[in-house]
């Protein structure tokens, strides 16, 4: 078949309209489980501090009748602290592109405003999970957060050859991670699952990358067991993969801004988020031919007691 001669068609139609769908498709990783998980507590100062305590171990208590008291040693609490991190982004946009209609959005300050949010919960997320010792800041130097990594040091279990090396567990120092690294196993798990509840911990959540994933989903026995909450006769609302041990269920947790090498058990409500600045949109300044606007963030990590919790560190990545 052919056209007919002189057959006026869309190829040779000039002034034809685009067709662009009035929506934007977005597939980016947006999830912050460890940042959304903390409680967030209200920070008043730069450094924000705490006190952790513990019970002494058991011993044979038994006296004699009418025998004379005699008071016991006391120990002090520990006075630990993080510093307040500043999370800041700004965008601008040009005035005249405000006049521009555009597809997918109405207003292209308010939509990449949006977005920055967005952005920044991510560098959140990465901050607490990162190998940092805490920074107190001066006029050159910004104020960081001391990461989960540096607070970890009585149930952890890692490689000491090639240099690896637990922090003194205050946030003053990071973890020193091996150069000799080994994979992740089922007997690394339940070896620090153990050793959290032997020290009074009632772990309930283990972050991990997808890789010590796919390496978690292939635990044998009895104890790794995978349940559906269901809403209705045929609808899987959640699937929900659970490690049950004699010393806790955990809820496996993959994370996206956690190094690949590291893996948490988590007792989730001994960490918390002190706020110094709760997220904040602010205009800024208009200094020229555009609009401004900042998205800013001041926070700490809260370790309330590590020994709630458990590290496996100096995993391999592949």
């Amino acid at each position: 078949m052919a056209q007919p001669t002189n057959t006026f068609d869309s190829y040779d139609a000039a002034g034809i309209r685009e067709d662009l769908e009035d929506v934007i498709y977005q597939i980016s990783p947006d999830e912050t489980p460890f940042y959304s998980a903390c409680k967030k507590v209200k920070a008043s100062n730069t450094l924000h501090e705490w006190q952790t305590d513990t019970l002494r171990s058991s011993a044979d208590n038994k006296h004699i009748e009418g025998d004379d008291t005699a008071a016991e040693a006391r120990v002090a609490t520990t006075r630990l602290g993080n510093y307040s991190q500043i999370f800041k982004n700004a965008v601008s946009i040009p005035d005249s592109d405000e006049g521009l209609k555009k597809a997918g959005r109405s207003a292209e300050l308010a939509y990449q405003t949006l977005k920055i949010a967005a952005e920044q919960k991510l560098d959140i997320e990465k901050a607490l999970f990162s190998n940092n010792a805490r920074v107190a800041g001066n006029a050159t130097t910004a104020r960081e957060l001391a990461g989960a990594p540096a607070w970890m040091l009585t149930n952890v279990n890692f490689v000491s050859a090639s240099s690896g090396a637990n922090p003194n567990g205050t946030g003053s120092n990071a973890r020193t991670d091996s150069g000799a690294p080994t994979a992740f196993t089922q007997a690394k798990f339940d070896d620090v699952m153990q050793s959290v509840w032997s020290s009074g911990g009632k772990p309930d959540v283990c972050y991990l990358s997808a890789f010590q994933m796919d390496i978690a989903l292939g635990f044998t026995g009895n104890n790794n067991q995978r349940s559906s909450v269901q809403a209705g006769d045929k609808k899987v609302v959640k699937s929900l993969d659970v490690y049950v041990t004699p010393w806790g269920t955990i809820e496996f947790a993959p994370t996206r801004e956690n190094r690949g090498r590291d893996i948490f058990i988590m007792q989730s409500d001994m960490w918390a988020v002190g706020v110094l600045r709760p997220t904040k949109n602010t205009a800024l300044a208009k200094t020229g031919d555009s609009t401004r606007r900042q998205v800013l963030t001041e926070l700490t990590l809260v370790c309330k007691n590590e020994k709630a919790s458990g590290m496996i560190a100096d995993n391999t990545v592949s």
